[in-house]
């Protein structure tokens, strides 16, 4: 386990390029695993998660040309129902794998039982919200008892499409669903309370799916006769970019630039709570990306931070970005509450508990709520010692806590971080932060 203390210090600035959308690296190799057409998917995201995907894709039996570590790689996919489910795969820490694969696997063609597994971490998290509708649509699909991983899945077995109601937005679900749908007898539709990140739908259209809409729901007719989905540039991710957001917002001089980052709104509902918040923040909207709006972001340090209220509805759009809100609001004048953000408690950690843990830890004045937490600025943090609990959001706050501190913050658990943002100590560094 690596320690790493960020030093305060008064500006940061400079342009970064931050690493290639996560979310959108793991659609394009699992879609180019099903696609009828060999994909070039270039700039994919290099971390843990991501290399889990792709083992996962060549276990399954597509072809795998080139590597992450080259920027290239080409998949060669065996259509939406010619893979062949080895009897493990390793998820590692990839939820998203795991709950986009049991789609997939679900309608492949019949074949061995299939476990999909985790390290000690994803074997927390719940599965049964993509176990139950895809039970309900005929699969066999079998969680560990507690409904957590290793999760048994049987290909092969007739599907029939349904309406699905999720109890909570949740793109991984919602895509899991979808994807199953694909091979299913019918239309199979997806109803969210409030709309999730739609990287799945927008690939899908891409790969010349026919993705229907209707009534705030989202859909697809199956059995599909197939998929094309074009070669694949990713985008900068945007929860990666966010922290040097952040950065820019609280100590942003003359300032910072990111570039080339993905814009969809589904995932930059930050910006709008940073602009509420007083930041300077602009948007520099550049061209599509595999279907997604992409541009580059120019951060200033703003001049006085106000508290504002994050609610249920915006939470979907910055699920991963809510523990920066701890930050900004322990910064800024008057009490900033987030709420509908339970989801939060079945991440890599209990993001909930863990973030107000390391803001306290950093001297700042948070309590818990069942479903978010309260924080009261005031100004300044004196720093301290803060664990990453081995989730990689949590030591970069650790290490922006540490940038906005007046004594310095040691994170323990830094590389942690590895598993979005291999070199997001670099990226700090070399806009500023002092690190060591």
């Amino acid at each position: 386990m690596t320690s790493l203390t960020f030093r305060p210090a008064t500006a940061v600035a400079g342009t970064i390029a931050v690493p290639p959308d996560k979310s959108l690296t793991h659609r394009a190799f699992l879609l180019g695993a099903i696609s009828d057409r060999p994909v070039v998917v270039d700039d994919p995201l290099d971390s843990e998660d991501t290399r889990a995907t792709l083992h996962a894709v060549r276990a399954m039996g597509a072809g795998v040309e080139g590597s992450i570590e080259s920027g290239r790689v080409v998949i060669t996919g065996r259509g939406v129902r010619g893979l062949t489910p080895p009897p493990v795969i390793d998820c590692q820490n990839a939820g998203t794998l795991m709950r986009l694969a049991a789609g997939i696997i679900v309608g492949q063609a019949p074949g061995e039982v299939t476990v999909l597994d985790g390290d000690d971490s994803l074997r927390t998290r719940p599965m049964r919200r993509v176990a139950d509708p895809l039970v309900a649509m005929g699969a066999a699909v079998i969680p560990a008892e507690g409904g957590t991983p290793p999760m048994a899945v049987r290909p092969g077995l007739p599907l029939h499409g349904m309406v699905h109601e999720l109890p909570m937005a949740s793109a991984q679900v919602k895509s899991c669903v979808l994807l199953a749908g694909l091979n299913a007898d019918g239309e199979t539709w997806v109803r969210e309370p409030v709309p999730s990140r739609d990287h799945t739908e927008r690939m899908l259209r891409a790969a010349g799916v026919d993705v229907l809409e209707r009534d705030g729901m989202v859909g697809v007719a199956g059995p599909v006769n197939g998929l094309s989905l074009p070669d694949v540039r990713v985008p900068g991710d945007f929860s990666s970019a966010a922290f040097a957001i952040v950065a820019g917002v609280l100590r942003g001089d003359p300032a910072v630039r990111v570039t080339g980052v993905n814009l969809n709104p589904g995932r930059t509902g930050l910006l709008g709570v940073l602009q509420r918040m007083g930041a300077d923040v602009t948007v520099e909207p550049g061209p599509d990306v595999a279907g997604e709006p992409c541009g580059d972001v120019l951060v200033r340090r703003a001049p006085m931070l106000h508290a504002t209220e994050v609610t249920a509805d915006e939470v979907p759009s910055m699920v991963d970005e809510v523990p920066l809100v701890g930050l900004l609001g322990a910064l800024a004048a008057g009490t900033t509450t987030v709420s509908g953000a339970g989801e939060l408690r079945v991440k890599e950690s209990d993001r909930i508990a863990t973030v107000v843990e390391l803001l306290r830890a950093v001297g700042a004045d948070a309590d818990e709520r069942e479903d978010g937490f309260v924080v009261r600025g005031q100004m300044s943090i004196p720093g301290g010692e803060v664990q990453s609990h081995g989730d990689h959001r949590l030591a970069m706050l650790g290490a922006l806590a540490g940038l906005v501190s007046e004594q310095g913050v040691t994170v323990h658990g830094m590389d942690a971080a590895a598993v979005s943002y291999p070199g997001f100590t670099d990226d700090m560094v070399a806009l500023g932060v002092v690190a060591a």
